[in-house]
């Protein structure tokens, strides 16, 4: 039998639904010329009252609880389109959209915004540090988040945002082990022949990243002056791939080729238009460098577990994919470029992370130019 308690005015009404199941209402009073209530359910009255408790006290604060609910994916979009009609620059939008799809939207885009907390908030930049992502990326990541939720805030959509109380976790730069050069041949003989080999040599010889790479076309490649060009990036938002704009401006940018990856290059193109005439019907022409056997873009974990089993091959089981790209970087410091080149070339957005990042390098290079220098002085 069900049963209902009476309460006091404005104090929101708590009662036994059905046998097992409390109802809580909360009258948000008229809205719009229509009276608004909002129910909440539980399995005991205790919790009931709680849920109704705080109910009120987000209505109180402010919160419009007569607002259609969202999923911070949804405030996502509305909160890009409304940057972008606010002026924001085209560059900072699309360092905006790139973490929104590569790190925001995948983790937390389903759950429902007035559902956010900061636990989390925590667990996904805690998550995001242990992916050895840079300790400068996971604080925008933190800053994005925080700032998003916060003009939820002012839109009256949330009544506290749960990021204000996370603190980004400390993450202490942790020198890697680095490539040595007979490792690099050691791989590049161990690749030889590989469906994928000219990918891997491209991240090894050019620098790009993951998500870079895959989102290459053949329009992208100059054959003829030898040269990449990176307009898009492959990234998984939502539970579905998509192409988006690169990091940054400077991630934007076309890279000189080394003669030897441009060659296997054109080797994977003819293993490509074989893989074309297998699929027959089946193809779907993306226009990609590195597609899947039917042309689709690759999925980003199948690429690495095939890396992974591909550096287990070398003896190599701790190079991560990424590691490429410093190892990259590494090798045209030593050889003598300039920071400067090497930031063009990485699509680094200042030379100050050039600079950091691989501040042990540039200490060999000043060193052994140290040297030189004396060496002519002194015969």
């Amino acid at each position: 039998m069900t049963g209902r308690r009476r309460r006091s005015h404005g104090e929101g009404s708590v009662y036994e639904q059905r046998p097992g199941i409390w109802a809580a209402v909360v009258d948000l009073g008229w809205i719009d010329g229509k009276r608004r209530r909002k129910y909440v359910y539980a399995k005991s009255e205790a919790e009931a009252v709680r849920k109704r408790d705080e109910l009120r006290r987000r209505h109180d604060l402010g919160e419009n609880l007569a607002a259609q609910p969202r999923t911070l994916s949804d405030w996502l979009d509305e909160w890009i389109a409304m940057k972008a009609q606010e002026g924001t620059r085209p560059s900072t939008l699309r360092g905006y959209r790139w973490l929104i799809e590569s790190h925001i939207r995948p983790a937390l885009g389903n759950v429902a915004l007035s559902k956010l907390t900061p636990t989390m908030i925590r667990r996904v930049l805690a998550a995001k540090a242990s992916a050895d992502l840079s300790a400068t990326t996971v604080r925008h990541i933190h800053g994005m988040i925080r700032n998003v939720l916060g003009d939820a805030v002012r839109e009256e959509l949330l009544h506290r945002n749960p990021a204000l109380v996370v603190r980004a976790p400390s993450i202490r730069q942790q020198e890697r082990r680095a490539l040595t050069v007979e490792e690099a041949r050691r791989l590049i003989e161990t690749i030889r022949g590989d469906r994928l080999e000219a990918l891997w040599v491209c991240a090894l010889t050019v620098g790009l990243r993951r998500g870079e790479l895959l989102g290459l076309r053949w329009s992208d490649v100059d054959l003829a002056a030898g040269t990449l060009t990176v307009r898009q990036t492959l990234v998984r938002a939502g539970g579905q791939l998509h192409f988006a704009e690169p990091k940054t401006d400077r991630s934007r940018r076309t890279v000189p080729v080394p003669e030897q990856t441009m060659a296997l290059i054109r080797a994977h193109r003819r293993w490509q238009a074989a893989e074309r005439l297998q699929a027959g019907e089946r193809w779907q022409d993306f226009g990609l460098i590195f597609a899947s056997t039917i042309g689709t873009p690759m999925e980003p974990r199948n690429v690495d577990r095939a890396w992974h089993a591909t550096r287990a091959r070398a003896g190599l089981p701790w190079l991560r994919l990424h590691d490429l790209r410093h190892a990259c970087a590494t090798f045209l410091l030593a050889s003598g470029a300039s920071p400067r080149t090497v930031m063009k070339t990485l699509g680094h957005s200042q030379i100050t992370l050039t600079m950091n990042t691989y501040a042990h390098v540039l200490a060999e290079v000043e060193r052994a130019a140290m040297d030189a220098a004396a060496d002519r002085l002194f015969g």
